[in-house]
């Protein structure tokens, strides 16, 4: 053979393989601490693909999405992080702490991008917000205070409530629950109501809370954490039922029934992180990506719930309300 033609040969060969990565088929894999199906959930989720489109990565084009819901189970967390990192996926989303948890437990190499996380480096997935320092980062979904304000906005609506529950379940709340509580209760005492710590693993202990608060003129205050958000539906019943006023930062919360609604735009939240997958599935490094705080806070209100408790909304908090439910 020729010098010539096998230099060609050579190079036509090394050509292939290069092309054959830029149209590789990239994989993401996607696990949520919530229920499958869940409107709201799977609205925020469809929020980063459709964003994620706009950026060129079409799912079936040029990547696969691979999706698990865990729907608040612990369990089922640890089984589905193991099916998606066997997959091996160019990247995991993870929605919530327990979750990114349990994703972390199986991997130190596949980047996770985490959302509905509070404490990142009270958990130990970062080493600071500034350098994350591993394979994860993300976007914080609430800070600590948060409990402490959803308490003075529900004490300027019932004023005269004299003790309220911070209601979590340890196993999947950030912290075990300690993270907020700290904040509710300090909020507490300067409000002079009495503060409650409610752990929960059921519907009967939803139930005993919230049926007890009830007799007891009390309010109530729900931590954001998968488990409570997927028996949101019976938090909202049963607040309604015994005319608890109570506050959650779940997206749909008010929409859906419940009385107050505060914390951050997961639209926008959600929407930003399509970005991040973006510069991940390039080549940029988890490390080199800050974690992001969020900017926007939105407050909702319901008027009809408010009525059915006996409950005027005052006109101040009405006119900063971002959204007011009829």
């Amino acid at each position: 053979m020729r010098r010539r033609e096998f230099i060609a040969g050579v190079a036509g060969a090394l050509a292939v393989p290069r092309n054959a990565r830029a149209q590789r088929m990239r994989r993401i894999g996607v696990l949520s601490g919530f229920a499958e199906g869940d409107p709201s959930n799977d609205f925020l989720v469809r929020e980063t693909f459709e964003t994620l489109s706009q950026l060129g990565w079409e799912d079936g084009r040029n990547v696969l999405i691979d999706r698990r819901w865990a729907a608040g189970d612990i369990n089922k967390m640890g089984m589905f992080a193991k099916e998606l990192v066997a997959l091996q996926p160019d990247v995991i989303v993870a929605l919530t702490t327990p979750v990114t948890a349990s994703l972390q437990r199986e991997t130190n190499a596949i980047p996770i991008v985490f959302l509905i996380v509070s404490d990142p480096i009270g958990s130990g997935f970062v080493a600071s917000l500034a350098r994350p320092g591993g394979n994860i980062t993300g976007f914080i979904n609430i800070e600590a205070s948060l409990a402490g304000k959803s308490l003075a906005f529900l004490k300027e609506i019932a004023p005269r409530i004299e003790k309220a529950a911070n209601m979590f379940n340890p196993d999947t709340a950030p912290g075990h629950g300690s993270y907020h509580l700290a904040s509710f209760e300090g909020a507490a005492r300067s409000l002079a109501i009495e503060p409650i710590a409610a752990r929960v693993h059921g519907d009967a202990d939803i139930d005993g809370v919230i049926t007890s608060l009830g007799r007891e003129q009390g309010g109530l205050v729900v931590t954001p954490d998968p488990f409570m958000a997927v028996h949101r539906g019976t938090i909202i019943a049963l607040a309604t039922r015994n005319k608890v006023p109570a506050a959650f930062d779940f997206s749909s919360f008010a929409k859906e029934g419940g009385l107050l609604q505060y914390g951050p735009s997961y639209r926008e939240m959600f929407r930003l992180a399509a970005s991040y997958l973006d510069r991940l599935l390039r080549g940029a490094k988890p490390s080199d990506l800050p974690v992001e705080l969020p900017t926007k806070f939105e407050l909702v209100v319901n008027l009809k719930t408010a009525k059915a408790l006996g409950l005027t909304i005052p006109e101040t908090l009405l006119a900063t309300a971002d959204e007011v439910i009829q």
